[in-house]
C-alpha cells in the first residue's frame, strides 16, 4: 500500500502536477494567495495593450486555455480559440462577447490534422492574421507503471499533447511567415523538466513540447517569429481535479510541496503567456517560462 508521503509526492510531481492543481470538491477553496493574483477583468478594453491584435488559443474551453482566451479579449484582442466540447465553447464565447469581448469557437480536435489545419486557415479567412498563437491544448495521463501501461493510452497522450503542438505549429508558421511575423507561446509543463513515476505518455509529451519549442524557436528567430513555452505547477484547472478526488489529497496538502505554498490560479499563467506574447518579452524566444511557483528551484 502507497504511504501518504509518496502519494503526496506522486500526485504534486506527476498526476497532479502534470497541468494544475483544483478542489476535489466544487465548493472547496484555495488557501489564500499571499501576491495577490490578478482578478478576471469584468468588462474589455478596446484600447488594451493588445488590441489590434488576433489571437489564436487551442483547449480554451476551460483552465488554462479559457482564462487566457478571458485575458486577452479582456485586453482588446479577437480571439478565435478551439475544444472539443461544443456547448462549453459556445459557452465561453457568450461569456467573453456579454464582458465587451470579441471571440469566436471552432470545434477541433488537435490530434486530427485536418481540424487543425481548418481551425488555423478559418482564423485567418476570418480575421486576415495571426498575431499570436498559445498551443494549450492537452489531456493528463492516468497513473501506471511503464510495464503495465495500453498502448492506445500511450498514443492518446502523446498524440494530444505533442503531436497537437507540432500539428499547430506547422499550420501557424506558414501564415506568420507570410504576414512577416509572429508569437508563439506553447504550454509544457513542470513535468517537461522532470521525469516522474507512473505519468510516462505526459512526462514524454511534455518533454517534446520543450524540445519542439526550442527547435522552431531556432528555425524562425531571423524570420520575426519568436517561440517560446511556459511551464505551469499547481494550477487551480477542471482538468485534475477528478485527479484529486482519486487520489484522495486536498489543496492544503499539495500546497506544502511548492516553495510559494499556495495553488497558482489560471489569471496567473494567463498574464504570464501574455507577457510572453507582448513587446516586453521581444528579445525572448527559445525560452521555457518556469511558472511553478519556485518548484523548479528547488
Amino acid at each position: 500500500m502507497m504511504s501518504d508521503v509518496s502519494r503526496r509526492q506522486m500526485l504534486t510531481t506527476g498526476a497532479i502536477g502534470v497541468a494544475g492543481f483544483a478542489a476535489a470538491i466544487a465548493t472547496q477553496t484555495a488557501q489564500a494567495n499571499t501576491q495577490n493574483p490578478p482578478e478576471p477583468q469584468a468588462s474589455a478594453n478596446s484600447n488594451g495593450r493588445f488590441a489590434g491584435k488576433v489571437v489564436l488559443i487551442t483547449g480554451a474551453t476551460s483552465g488554462i486555455g479559457e482564462a487566457t482566451a478571458r485575458a486577452f479579449a479582456a485586453e482588446g484582442a479577437t480571439v478565435h480559440f478551439c475544444g472539443r466540447r461544443e456547448t462549453l465553447g459556445a459557452q465561453v464565447t457568450q461569456s467573453i462577447r456579454d464582458s465587451g469581448g470579441n471571440a469566436t469557437y471552432q470545434r477541433a480536435d488537435v490530434r486530427v490534422e485536418e481540424d487543425v489545419k481548418s481551425f488555423v486557415d478559418t482564423c485567418v479567412a476570418q480575421y486576415g492574421k495571426i498575431d499570436i498563437a498559445f498551443n494549450n491544448a492537452g489531456i493528463e495521463s492516468s497513473p501506471s507503471t511503464v510495464a503495465d501501461r495500453s498502448l492506445e493510452d500511450w498514443m492518446d497522450v502523446i498524440t494530444t499533447n505533442a503531436t497537437g503542438v507540432f500539428l499547430s505549429m506547422k499550420y501557424e508558421i506558414p501564415h506568420m511567415l507570410r504576414q512577416g511575423g509572429g508569437v508563439i507561446v506553447n504550454n509544457t509543463s513542470v513535468s517537461s523538466h522532470v521525469g516522474f513515476a507512473t505519468i510516462a505518455p505526459y512526462s514524454a509529451s511534455k518533454h517534446a513540447v520543450l524540445s519542439l519549442t526550442k527547435v522552431a524557436a531556432l528555425e524562425y528567430a531571423d524570420r520575426n517569429i519568436r517561440v517560446n513555452s511556459i511551464a505551469p505547477g499547481a494550477v487551480d484547472t477542471p482538468m485534475l481535479r477528478r485527479a484529486l478526488a482519486a487520489w484522495n489529497t486536498d489543496f492544503e496538502t499539495v500546497s506544502q510541496d511548492f516553495p510559494i505554498k499556495r495553488i497558482v490560479m489560471p489569471e496567473e499563467i494567463a498574464r504570464s503567456v501574455m507577457f510572453l506574447s507582448s513587446d516586453d518579452a521581444s528579445c525572448i524566444t527559445g525560452m521555457d517560462l518556469d511558472a511553478t511557483g519556485g518548484y523548479l528551484t528547488k
